[in-house]
């Protein structure tokens, strides 16, 4: 399995699509990044959330301009254009820079319809727009797996690939039918993935810095590879290290360089990641989770557990049991 694979497998990705806007000049739109508590409202204005977003879109009509948190200045975007922001970043989309804003939240539509008209009337703008949800848990490797922003403009090679799903997203959304809603979500995930294909793409190397970096590359690719496909083998710098031909010193120094921890922190980082998932799933007993992750007690894979997460292997598991609970209640 290669490592981008198993990412996007342990994250559990739970895409849920919010939104077509219709707007006519001059409109201005902004959403806000979720809370320091790690809760935020979401398009509909509904109860407090306990998950991160990643919000995306694509204008299919009409122009913009897209400001985003921390870059200094509006980009506009044209049709075809795509952007996909990491969780808590805030961001807004206008008809010029110079238009004040509102929340999404306040001109969201009451009755579940996905489509929102807003404007003063003037030339039309189309932007289909939604979020991909992630459990808190998974903030840390998404932060390390995405930039800010990324931007895949109308003329990048694999933006047909990118239009297609999304026509056959804005369609589904159009005429919901039978199991309209799995379909939304798989074509989301599609969405999510092509989107980092298309910006690993746009480099001549996948990315200049972190996680993207380090997986393309020819000696610490081979250490991360390794980790992903047998994530229960007893590794040490020293076997990982002479899996890539390198010393162990330096081994440890370039992993460190490119992803920003130690090769054992980042292998117990990522053991805690795929608990998590087998956590959720609740057919398995503790020690068997335990085992899978690649520790011999119950014990110790409970105290690396709750320091990287902060919290009981039991406790995260109930809480997602209720979280997943209330939420069947509420549909």
């Amino acid at each position: 399995m290669d490592p981008l694979t198993d990412v996007f497998q342990t994250l559990h990705v739970a895409s849920v699509v919010h939104a077509r806007l219709d707007a006519t000049a001059p409109w201005g739109l902004k959403q806000e990044a979720e809370s320091s508590s790690g809760t935020a409202k979401d398009s509909a204005g509904s109860a407090s959330s306990p998950f991160k977003f990643a919000y995306f879109g694509m204008v299919s009509r009409g122009n913009c301009w897209l400001s985003v948190e921390g870059i200094p200045n509006a980009m506009p975007l044209t049709g075809g254009d795509c952007f996909l922001l990491a969780p808590g970043i805030s961001y807004a989309l206008r008809d010029s820079p110079r238009t004040r804003t509102r929340s999404f939240c306040e001109i969201a539509p009451k009755n579940r319809s996905h489509a929102i008209q807003y404007g003063g009337g003037g030339s039309p703008t189309t932007i289909v727009f939604g979020l991909f949800q992630f459990d808190p848990v998974h903030v840390k490797p998404l932060a390390r797996l995405l930039p800010p922003l990324i931007l895949v403009k109308a003329d990048h090679e694999q933006n047909r690939t990118l239009h297609t799903s999304l026509s056959l997203l804005a369609s589904e959304m159009r005429e919901p039918a039978p199991g309209s809603e799995l379909v939304v979500n798989r074509l989301a995930d599609i969405l999510f993935i092509q989107v980092l294909r298309a910006h690993i793409a746009s480099h001549d190397e996948p990315c200049n810095k972190g996680w993207l970096r380090a997986v393309f590359d020819p000696q610490i690719g081979l250490a991360i590879k390794s980790m992903h496909e047998d994530v229960a083998t007893s590794w040490t710098v020293e076997t990982l290290a002479a899996a890539c031909g390198m010393s162990r010193s330096a081994f440890a120094q370039k992993f460190k360089d490119l992803v920003g921890e130690t090769p054992l922190e980042y292998l117990t980082n990522w053991r805690m990641q795929k608990a998590t998932a087998l956590l959720r799933d609740g057919n398995k007993k503790m020690f068997a989770v335990a085992k899978s992750v690649g520790y011999d007690s119950d014990a110790a894979f409970s105290k690396a557990f709750k320091r990287v997460f902060g919290l009981a292997p039991k406790k995260y598991a109930g809480n997602f049991k209720a979280v997943s609970s209330a939420g069947h209640d509420t549909q």
